[in-house]
């Protein structure tokens, strides 16, 4: 499943308390112990494959591995791993003995005004980038100071703890990017039965639409590769070799099929049933409802009447 999982979901899922010593003013942070952490909760859980609105580091200790659109990564023994909100991901524990470390912030803490920083820029969060990074035994403590550190500054009284906090963030960074990513080990078939699943699955949650309020978000080929964090020609390859059809025409065929739904079903007008569909107005509705169908859709909520 797709969500996009913000910083309260982030504390209510994991059965922690939201910290409310934590400015606006200053963005979000803060650092957990995994091991406590998963102490609270249902250990063998799964994190949902989803698009975060938070930057996370972790260190992770133990067997498991990191799920993207499209690709696989096998994490045994020690590992970094840096999530962006741009790139969903979907982490499976493959053991109860998961331990380690990690930190999430949101991207208003790391606004240029207050790090000099383009987060998106650095290496670590580029989408053609493998985001998990093996460590060794002699790498372990080094990277275990940094997240305690961070640990002790948070209980602190320090009144430029959050200064410092930026600080041992970016050390992670440079860490890690001097670092050998971990080789990606997915084969291309699951990995493209895995992508054309998603693109359906969210596909199909943009429906159904049954509120004026409510207007489809995601409309083109381009709105769903970059949900999927995939480049949009390897998308519509995948769901070409897939279905037969194009990422445009499966998009097109899904929107009509509901328009046919309103049509018949609401008494909402043309423009409506338009607007909540994403287009611009009644005529764009008009003629690329023709173009799927064969008929207007006043001549096809006439017909359904009858």
């Amino acid at each position: 499943m797709i969500d996009n999982t913000s910083v309260e979901d982030f504390y209510k899922r994991n059965s922690a308390a939201l910290p409310d010593r934590i400015s606006r003013e200053i963005g979000h942070f803060n650092v957990f112990d995994t091991e406590t952490l998963f102490n609270k909760v249902d250990n063998t859980r799964i994190m949902p494959y989803s698009r975060r609105a938070y930057y996370k580091i972790s260190w992770l200790r133990g067997s498991s591995r990191a799920e993207y659109a499209d690709k696989v990564i096998e994490v045994k023994g020690n590992a970094l791993l840096f999530a962006t909100p741009k790139i969903p991901y979907n982490w499976v524990p493959e053991n109860n003995d998961q331990t380690g470390m990690f930190c999430i912030f949101s991207p208003d803490f790391f606004w240029p005004s207050r790090s000099g920083v383009l987060l998106d820029e650095l290496p670590v969060f580029q989408r053609n980038f493998s985001p998990v990074f093996q460590l060794t035994d002699e790498q372990v403590p080094e990277i275990e100071y940094i997240f305690r550190k961070m640990l002790k500054e948070m209980n602190s009284e320090y009144k430029f703890k959050y200064d410092l906090l930026r600080t041992l963030v970016l050390e992670l960074i440079h860490y890690g990017q001097q670092l050998q990513p971990i080789t990606v080990t997915d084969h291309l078939n699951t990995a493209s039965e895995r992508i054309s699943a998603l693109f359906l699955e969210l596909l199909e949650r943009q429906f159904p639409i049954d509120s004026m309020h409510q207007r489809l978000g995601l409309r083109s080929a381009n709105d769903y590769a970059d949900q999927l964090a995939v480049h949009v020609n390897h998308l519509n390859k995948v769901l070409k070799e897939a279905t037969g059809s194009t990422t445009t025409q499966i998009i097109n065929q899904r929107i009509a099929r509901e328009a046919k739904i309103m049509l018949k079903h609401t008494d909402w007008n043309i423009q409506e049933i338009a607007y909540v569909l994403g287009f611009d107005d009644a005529a764009q509705f008009s003629n690329f409802f023709k173009k799927q169908t064969s008929i207007s859709p006043s001549t096809f909520r006439l017909e359904a009447i009858d």
